[in-house]
């Protein structure tokens, strides 16, 4: 187990959002509801759920006070709606309370989704119990995978362990199920009320004296909302108002915008409602921000001030630096600076983009910029960071801005975008979406200079020799092409190596891609590309078993397994033909138990070969149709074999590769036996199995698979067949046993 004092993700993250908030003067205790929560400890998970304003964050930092030191805590934000962020972000707090594994930022950084839940459960086992788990804000969650993931972490949880979520909108859980089962503790709106005596300590708290008849007064006219009673408090007291006049006051205060605009803008003074209602467009503030993005100095000053009035300013680190508005206000002051100034609004965000890329905040700076409307600016920033974002597993980050241009209806204007769009679908297996998007970057102009020092010519080409759709010659003069014309610290530059490797390995000449594969291996290495490193072994083990060199393809494969495993690639598509090469030569020295556990590790990955990555993922399927014929095995070597047909159908011109696919299809022909069995699962079929672990019903599991309900019951009921198992918890437990789920 790789373990260390500070485990962190490849990526920053705000560590202020995993402090609980301080406690701020003139906070009422909610000793009531802190006791009945202290009470139900044996209870998995608390849920708060409640509109805005009525003091979800202060219970939840009261009851985490009270659950000290063996607590973590997350504020969450818009950056979690990917879930490698979310659960890098989950393991970053865990580690304050006891020990993980480290390696789990390794494996979210080959893709996390609701199945990688099981493997982070895992990673966190050996924190001593109990545990309670505070996520604060969870509105900001609106990715359904995200949901997905945190739904299974609750459900999931070790015995002893506790979980509470606050959230303005009902949360993705199973209810019905958690309340039958007595799982769950609610906390609503009623319940976050004040009443008289809490309403009564607020008052006195703020230095107000009011009889009692005058509290339950305010308590009516409030409905326990403890902001608008604080809000009526603050009021009171600054205009040395009686109670019994601010009762008497004309207008309807029970309505949000309306509340807070009585009671607390309309005091403001006219420079103090720009400060707010401009720097309103901005998540986290500082004062050297809000002065670049009013044009003005100043701004520290100002937020000390509004915060120390408790004007609804959230400061986000001890040392005052950095503050967010309440979500209440923030919204109220959007809206006004909409009504007020329309006209300004893209040039603050555009001020707001400009200072964030220059001190050093480039992400926060893409959304300033998305929000600006300024496409160029989104663009380069996206260019720059799509490489570091993959990297670090942040595949639904990356998706969500490339698909921005797509919504804007301004993806013609950029085909760099579109062009590395449509790798990343190909290399999600989104087949349709690769080719649709490599339509509209192959309309581009090929002589335009990227931001990020590639020429389109060369990035057109690497995408041309990655589809190679026009046999290995094509293939071979695009990669040249795109070799020159990257950037000499280009990532992709290794890759056109390997490529020209292939198109020379297809046309029957291994010795001369052989040494292009070990000219690429090198070149990876130096960039720091396990992935393809692993990748190009693989190729070598092939070459070596090929001549025949099995001594030699046993050590290749072995040391592409070590990099797989060292780095957590196991969902990466590019290991897939390391499992396959490593169960070939397995089952070449006999060992059919290895061959069959690699072969399984391959097919685990099947989903992601698709005809947009052709020579590869062919290269894989029939290494994997070999490894089944010399078990005999039919039911696995037809299988891959028509899933190698499909990509054939897209892409005939592969060299020797469909001759080889025709004489391994001769060789299935002859053989006999029973078709059957879990490696005769189908491409669809794989896909639904780490799905059936969670605890999504199967029509949640068709919604995230794009297909009918009946469609995932029909491959349920195909799978089970095949696993010889009659349910979908036997159908779990024997995948694991395969290794067909990990």
């Amino acid at each position: 187990m790789d373990r260390g004092e500070e485990p962190v993700p490849s990526f920053g993250l705000v560590q202020s959002k995993l402090d609980p908030p301080a406690s701020r003067p003139g906070i009422v205790p909610r000793t009531a509801l802190v006791d009945r929560l202290l009470t139900a400890q044996t209870v998995p998970i608390i849920a708060l759920v409640a509109p805005a304003g009525y003091g979800k964050t202060t219970l939840l930092a009261q009851w985490a006070e009270r659950r000290q030191p063996r607590l973590a805590w997350i504020s969450c934000d818009a950056d979690d709606n990917d879930p490698a962020t979310l659960l890098s972000s989950l393991a970053v707090a865990l580690a304050r309370v006891g020990p993980i594994d480290r390696s789990v930022f390794r494996r979210l950084a080959s893709g996390a989704d609701v199945t990688v839940v099981p493997r982070f459960m895992a990673a966190i086992a050996e924190i001593p119990t109990p545990v309670a788990v505070a996520l604060d804000r969870v509105e900001a969650i609106s990715d359904k995978g995200c949901l997905d993931a945190l739904a299974e972490f609750a459900l999931s949880l070790p015995g002893g362990w506790q979980v509470a979520l606050a959230s303005r909108h009902p949360l993705q859980l199973p209810l019905g199920r958690l309340r039958a089962q007595g799982r769950i503790v609610e906390v609503t709106a009623r319940d976050l009320a004040m009443g008289p005596p809490e309403a009564g300590s607020l008052l006195g708290l703020a230095g107000l004296a009011i009889p009692d008849v005058g509290i339950r007064e305010l308590v009516t006219r409030t409905e326990g909302w403890p902001t608008g009673l604080y809000l009526a408090a603050a009021e009171i007291k600054a205009d040395a108002t009686r109670w019994e006049s601010w009762l008497a006051a004309p207008g309807d205060r029970r309505y949000l915008s309306g509340y807070l605009r009585s009671e607390l803008l309309d005091g403001m003074s006219t420079a103090e409602m720009s400060f707010l209602t401009r720097t309103s467009i901005l998540d986290a503030l500082c004062g050297p921000l809000c002065d670049a993005v009013l044009g003005d100095t100043g701004s520290n000053r100002v937020l000390d001030q509004l915060e120390r009035r408790n004007l609804l300013v959230v400061p986000l680190d001890r040392r005052r630096e950095w503050y967010r508005y309440h979500s209440l206000l923030r919204d109220l002051l959007r809206q006004e600076l909409g009504r007020r100034e329309p006209e300004l609004v893209p040039q603050l965000h555009f001020r707001a983009a400009a200072w964030l890329e220059a001190n050093g905040r480039p992400e926060a700076a893409l959304g300033q910029a998305q929000a600006a409307g300024d496409a160029d600016m989104v663009a380069r920033l996206v260019l720059t960071l799509m490489q570091p974002v993959w990297a670090s597993g942040r595949v639904d980050t990356l998706v969500r801005w490339i698909t921005w241009f797509e919504r804007e209806g301004v993806l013609d204007r950029h085909p760099a975008i579109a062009a590395h769009g449509s790798l990343t679908f190909a290399l999600l297996g989104r087949q349709s979406d690769a080719e649709r998007w490599a339509a509209v970057a192959e309309r581009a102009e090929p002589t335009e200079l990227l931001s990020d020092g590639n020429t389109m010519e060369g990035l057109l080409a690497y995408l041309r020799a990655i589809l190679a759709r026009d046999g290995a010659d094509r293939m071979r003069r695009d990669a040249w092409i795109a070799w020159t014309g990257l950037s000499l610290d280009s990532p992709y530059r290794p890759t056109m190596l390997h490529t020209v490797g292939l198109s020379h390995l297809i046309e029957g000449d291994p010795d001369r891609a052989d040494a292009f594969f070990v000219s690429a291996y090198e070149d990876a290495i130096d960039a720091g590309s396990a992935p393809l490193a692993a990748l190009l072994l693989a190729e070598r083990c092939l070459v070596a078993a090929a001549r025949p060199d099995w001594s030699g393809a046993e050590a290749f494969a072995r040391r592409a397994l070590s990099i797989v495993q060292d780095q957590q690639l196991q969902d990466y598509w590019t290991s897939a033909l390391v499992f396959a090469a490593a169960a070939r030569t397995a089952v070449h020295g006999g060992e059919v138990d290895r061959a069959r556990h690699q072969a399984a590790q391959a097919a685990r990955l099947r989903p992601l070969l698709i005809s947009t990555i052709p020579v590869v993922s062919l290269q894989t399927l029939l290494e994997l149709a070999r490894v089944y014929i010399a078990l005999a095995d039919p039911g696995g070597a037809g299988a891959v074999l028509q899933q190698a047909d499909g990509i054939l159908q897209d892409r005939p011109d592969l060299g020797v590769l469909p001759a080889q696919a025709r004489e391994l299809r001769f060789m299935l022909d002859r053989l006999t036996g029973a078709v059957g069995g879990a490696s005769s699962l189908t491409s669809a079929e794989l896909r639904l199995l780490p799905l059936l672990s969670t605890h999504l019903s199967l029509g949640e599991i068709g919604a995230r698979l794009n297909v009918s309900r009946n469609t995932v019951k029909a491959q349920a009921s195909s799978v089970y067949r095949k696993l010889d198992v009659s349910s979908r918890r036997e159908a779990v437990e024997r995948t694991r046993e395969l290794g067909l789920t990990v």
